[in-house]
């Protein structure tokens, strides 16, 4: 079968969405599917073999150029292709990041507006490639690109599906009347959708109530990962100093800062092991500064010699950082609706300590890999910490069955069967595959 995946890039940031939509196409290719994926915006940025298209969709600076000046709107194609190389795109994106979600409010919307927005000729290159390479089913991998599924729908007349994987988080941080405006085009462009798929239970449940559409046409298919170079669970360290990692972008909303001061509450409390702080991750021009704060609170504690930042840009880099922990926290202020550093922690056999909401109650407590804690309590979050800490039992316990989770339910074929799964009941030409 041949399907066709939209993808978001995340302009030069590793984002949890491309990683998992990256994997899934390897997956769905290893399993004998003609898998595309077919990134937008700019190109995704991965650590694992890049399974994306060369071609880039609504480039940024196309979208950009359309959205702010009238000339652009109606360039032939062959000029736009000079805005949509993909250096070019890399290189724009180092400064498209620093842009606050709040100011892209009215694009958004003009995006959202498909074919009646500014960015209509942009709908139409995607609607031609796509009846060239003739997909038999296409999923647009979140809400926000919805405002081309109308068109492919109408042209190509195959079921479309759409992922829902973190729309809200970038939804809630626009104006209300820019939200608003965007909810409405969502739900409109619903009418052209088949069925959505979720990355989490959690989140079926909530993005039912938030974009108003039935609970019974989303699916839920969890994240998994490729297992290749992973390690095997080890054995459980009694030495001190115990090591507390973190491994996410590095921003307010995934938490660090709330680890840095539990962190720092942690070894204040009397008769605490001794533990050093330690983390890895996408960290952004436009984070340095709060980076650096977090630096002097940790110097103001007399911290700032057990803490270490560890670059980890390649696969192998990041499984040899995940394997010196002996738990993984990551705090987040949202609520996360993936967590594919859970998955990975427990892929090398480290034992989670995470806050009770979004997809994380239902990750541990399915599977026993970890701890939860109040969400806004850094209280608890210490005492959880230190719980992890010195309880080996409970630390090996943990980890040995996050471990055995992951490579029974949370890995890469898992998850391509049951989207596959999914996708059978819209195409009568492929077999439910076995999962």
């Amino acid at each position: 079968m041949k399907i066709a995946l939209i993808t978001a890039g995340a302009a030069g940031m590793y984002c949890g969405s491309c990683l998992r939509d990256n994997t899934l196409v390897n997956a769905l290719r290893q399993l004998g599917h003609d898998a595309l994926l077919i990134p937008t915006y700019t190109p995704i940025t991965t650590d694992e073999d890049d399974a994306s298209q060369r071609r880039v969709f609504f480039g940024g600076v196309n979208v950009y150029l359309e959205q702010k000046f009238w000339f652009f709107r109606h360039t032939p194609w062959i000029i736009d292709r000079l805005f949509n190389f993909r250096w070019l795109l890399r290189w724009v994106s180092r400064f498209a990041v620093q842009t606050d979600y709040s100011q892209l409010g009215e694009l958004t919307i003009s995006m959202l507006a498909g074919q009646h927005g500014r960015q209509a000729k942009e709908v139409e290159k995607l609607v031609c490639y796509l009846r060239d390479e003739q997909p038999e089913v296409v999923l647009f991998t979140n809400a926000l690109l919805s405002g081309a599924v109308p068109a492919v729908k109408a042209a190509l007349g195959v079921p479309v599906l759409v992922t829902l994987q973190g729309d809200d988080i970038f939804l809630d941080a626009l104006p209300e009347r820019d939200r608003s405006r965007c909810l409405e085009l969502i739900r409109a462009n619903d009418r052209a959708v088949d069925a959505y798929i979720s990355t989490s239970v959690y989140y079926a449940d909530y993005m039912a109530q938030y974009l108003g559409i039935a609970r019974s046409r989303i699916e839920v298919v969890p994240p998994g990962i490729q297992l290749a170079g992973h390690g095997a669970p080890r054995p459980v360290s009694t030495q001190e100093p115990f090591v507390i990692g973190y491994f996410a972008r590095v921003c307010p909303e995934k938490g660090f800062h709330r680890l840095v001061e539990a962190f720092i509450r942690l070894r204040q409390q009397p008769g605490a092991p001794r533990a050093s702080l330690k983390a890895s991750g996408w960290l952004g021009a436009n984070h340095r500064g709060y980076f650096e704060e977090q630096l002097k609170r940790l110097e103001a504690a007399g911290l700032r010699d057990d803490f270490e930042y560890v670059a980890s840009p390649t696969h192998q880099a990041k499984v040899c950082f995940l394997r010196t922990l002996d738990v993984l926290c990551v705090p987040t202020t949202y609520r996360e609706p993936k967590g594919l550093y859970v998955l990975e922690a427990w892929a090398n056999g480290v034992p989670v300590v995470l806050p009770a909401h979004g997809a994380f109650p239902e990750l541990v407590e399915a599977t026993g890999g970890g701890l939860l804690v109040a969400p806004d309590s850094v209280e608890e979050l210490a005492d959880g910490l230190r719980r992890m800490l010195t309880d080996a039992d409970l630390r090996g316990r943990a980890g040995q069955a996050g471990a055995a989770a992951v490579r029974q339910r949370f890995h890469a074929e898992i998850m391509a069967r049951q989207t596959l799964a999914v996708v059978a009941r819209f195409c009568p030409s492929l077999d439910p595959p076995s999962a």
